[in-house]
């Protein structure tokens, strides 16, 4: 019976040791599976120069207004993949002057960003990624201006109505559809799914689109401009991070 009781407990521990490798190598295959076909996520931090030559030139001939600046911080997310060379990706980015002083004299301006990009990998290496990209997108803009209020009596703003009109910003908004043309370069880490590269490029708008109010209202005279951007952007990506073991 010993012996039997015996065979029945190996042959138990044989078929769970047995599973268990099965299962382990399932999951490393699911790993290695994902690791190969799920995208990057990707992260940018940059740089955008545009000039606003319309809204400018209107604001240059009023004196309590500072033009708006010709570059922009960036930030972005999105993600991006390579299959077979080919190179899809899309993204989200958020821009600012970062010039803006409530307190002064001063101006911004401030834009959301989508796009979604198609490329072709023309180095096919296993580290390297150097692509030329083209991709259709929208960007919004916001333009504040503010003045310079440090003169104005605190009792006159209590008691006039047009004065508490006059010391506030003036804002205005923009949208348009763009095109994009680029290139991108990363380098592949050697053991770990992630990167880091540079992108670069142009963005342009189809047409030149006249300035609105900020509650999106058509304005009569209103100075009109077009997208005639370039950027460039440091680009961190990696896979998800149970990936990385």
């Amino acid at each position: 019976m010993r012996v039997i009781v015996f065979c029945i407990l190996i042959g138990i521990s044989t078929t769970t040791l047995a599973q268990h490798g099965r299962d382990k190598n399932d999951t490393q295959e699911r790993r290695e599976w994902m690791r190969k076909h799920l995208p990057y996520m990707s992260r940018t931090l940059g740089a955008s120069f545009q000039s606003f030559d319309g809204i400018n030139a209107r604001v240059a001939n009023l004196p309590q207004y500072k033009q708006l600046k010709d570059h922009a911080a960036t930030i972005g997310l999105g993600w991006l993949q390579e299959h077979k060379q080919l190179v899809s990706a899309a993204a989200i980015s958020f821009g600012s002057s970062m010039s803006g002083h409530r307190d002064e004299k001063s101006s911004t301006i401030r834009y959301i960003a989508v796009n979604i990009d198609f490329g072709y990998d023309v180095i096919k290496g296993d580290r390297y990624l150097l692509y030329p990209f083209a991709g259709l997108g929208a960007q919004a803009y916001q333009a504040l201006f503010y003045r310079d209020n440090s003169a104005v009596n605190f009792n006159d703003v209590l008691i006039s109505s047009s004065l508490q009109s006059n010391i506030s910003s003036v804002k205005f908004k923009n949208s348009y559809g763009v095109y994009r043309l680029g290139i991108g370069f990363s380098v592949k880490a050697p053991k770990f799914p992630s990167s880091i590269g540079i992108q670069a490029g142009y963005t342009g708008s189809f047409k030149r689109n006249a300035w609105r109010s900020n509650e999106d209202q058509n304005l009569t005279n209103a100075p009109a401009d077009r997208i005639n951007q370039f950027y460039i952007s440091l680009v961190l990506m990696s896979k998800p991070m149970f990936l990385m073991r």
